[in-house]
Order: structure tokens, then C-alpha cells, then sequence
């Protein structure tokens, strides 16, 4: 899917969850709620560091293509390491080692521990991330034509102030992990969560998406899941843009509502 789409499922899928908590008795403070749908927004992005010509690429200008480049050819080397017979050959890292479960689990841990063990930039760092990255996938038409500098000084100024919001007593610092010096290890959630639903947007495309790797199916490790092919559809087609894109929205104000009691 295209990086709109995978910041609107993103933004849903936290505000789901955000439903599934209240019902389930950990209801998410709201402030937990906002700052987890933009970092799930943003963390959806993030699986295609591995595309030189990806939204995320832009984000940050020349720091962000030069970190693709990277992430594309250390993709491709763990491919060649780690393919079976059945897998095909490739000429680059796009949709394999970021569009897996094992990158979504070690970028969801390593920035929980970050924010846990790192102090307050620690977390200012994360937050500033993924808010520049729900900025470029939710107003994506805005930020295209943007200064790439309004939009650092967007994601930075929010951040402080949502981090300041966190941090007063009630408001969520603690959420799920209360036991002292835990504070913010939860912000690996949505970070997984981001990274898992970008990847079964991708499966629903017509390449699938190595989700399972390095499990292997059949005679291929690197296996790309999906639908029937009769049910997928091509990145950017009018299914994505006039089906999938409000049922997000509609989705996500559902969850939104249910996770504040409003419904």
C-alpha cells in the first residue's frame, strides 16, 4: 500500500486496541490514546526503509535516504544469507527483512528499552520520529509541499508538549507497566503494531509480504503471504484509495469512541 494508507491503518488499528483495552479493563488514559495512534501512524512507515523512493526516505532528508540505502543492502544480504531453493532471486531488499515480524518485535523492544533506560531525550527522540512520520503519512498532501523544516519543528514542538502531557500524574507515562521505572515502556506497542499492520497491508497487494520469515512454507523461507490472488489488488489502485482509506477512517473513529466510553 501507499504511505497514506499505511498511516490511516496504522492511527485504526492503535485506536482498536485502544477499544479491546477499555473493555477489557486497562482503559488507555486519552493522552496514551493520541501520542499511540500518531506513533502507530508513523510506525507504519517505517517497514520501507528498505525503498529508496518510500515517504520515509523523504522524512528526513539526505539522514533518511542515506539510512535507506543501508537498510536496503543489509536487507538484501540477509536474503541471500538465509533464502531456500524455492525463494527467487532478487536484485534488492525491498519487502523482506523490514517486512517481517522479527524487525517489528526488535525496533518495538529496542525502543521500549530505549525510552525505559535513555531518560527523557530517550523518549523525546522516539516521539519526534514517528510524530514527523504521521505528519508526511496523514498530511501527506500538506507536507509535500511543506519545508521539510516546518515539519521537524512540528513533530518537535509536539512531542515536547505530548510528552509533557504524559508526564503528569494519571496521564499515561506508567500506562500497562506501573512498577517504578517502567514509566514509557509501552511506547514499544505501537511501534509493533505499526510495523505488523503496514506488513499485512502489503500482503493484501499483489506481491505479498514475508511476514512469517524465518519460518519457513514449503520449499520458501521467505514465503510471501497474502490473500488469493483473485483478492489482491496493486499499491495506489482505486480499491485502496476509495475502499480501503475510509474504512480506516470509519474504523478508527469507531475505536476511538469506544475506547473514550463515548459509545
Amino acid at each position: 500500500m501507499m504511505g497514506p494508507a499505511h498511516s490511516l491503518s496504522g492511527a485504526a488499528a492503535w485506536l482498536g486496541v485502544g477499544a479491546a483495552a477499555t473493555a477489557a479493563g486497562y482503559a488507555m488514559p486519552w493522552p496514551v490514546l493520541v501520542v499511540g495512534a500518531l506513533i502507530c501512524a508513523g510506525a507504519a512507515l517505517a517497514p520501507d526503509l528498505d525503498h529508496k523512493s518510500a515517504t520515509i526516505s523523504r522524512a528526513f532528508g539526505p539522514v533518511s535516504k542515506a539510512l535507506c540505502e543501508i537498510v536496503d543492502k543489509l536487507s538484501y544480504a540477509v536474503y541471500k544469507a538465509t533464502k531456500s531453493a524455492g525463494d527467487p532471486r532478487r536484485t534488492g531488499g525491498h519487502r523482506t527483512l523490514t517486512h517481517t515480524w522479527v524487525w517489528a518485535a526488535l525496533v518495538g523492544g529496542g525502543c521500549s528499552f530505549a525510552a525505559v533506560n535513555g531518560g527523557r531525550w530517550a523518549v523525546l527522540a522516539i516521539l519526534f520520529v514517528h510524530l514527523v512520520l504521521a505528519v508526511e503519512g496523514l498530511l501527506w498532501r500538506a507536507a509535500r509541499v511543506s519545508s521539510d523544516i516546518l515539519v521537524w519543528l512540528l513533530g518537535a514542538t509536539s512531542a515536547w508538549i505530548l510528552a509533557g502531557v504524559l508526564d503528569k500524574p494519571g496521564n499515561g507515562a506508567d500506562w500497562l507497566f506501573d512498577a517504578p521505572g517502567q514509566e514509557y515502556m509501552w511506547l514499544g506497542l505501537p511501534i509493533v503494531l505499526g510495523a505488523l499492520v503496514h506488513d499485512i497491508g502489503d500482503a493484501l497487494t499483489v506481491s505479498g509480504c514475508p511476514i512469517l520469515w524465518p519460518i519457513p512454507i514449503g520449499r520458501k523461507r521467505w514465503y510471501p503471504l497474502g490473500p488469493p490472488k483473485a483478492m489482491r489488488f496493486r499499491a495506489g489502485s482505486w480499491v485502496e484509495l476509495k475502499v480501503l482509506m475510509p474504512l480506516f477512517m470509519i474504523l478508527g473513529g469507531v475505536g476511538g469512541a469506544a475506547a473514550l466510553n463515548f459509545i
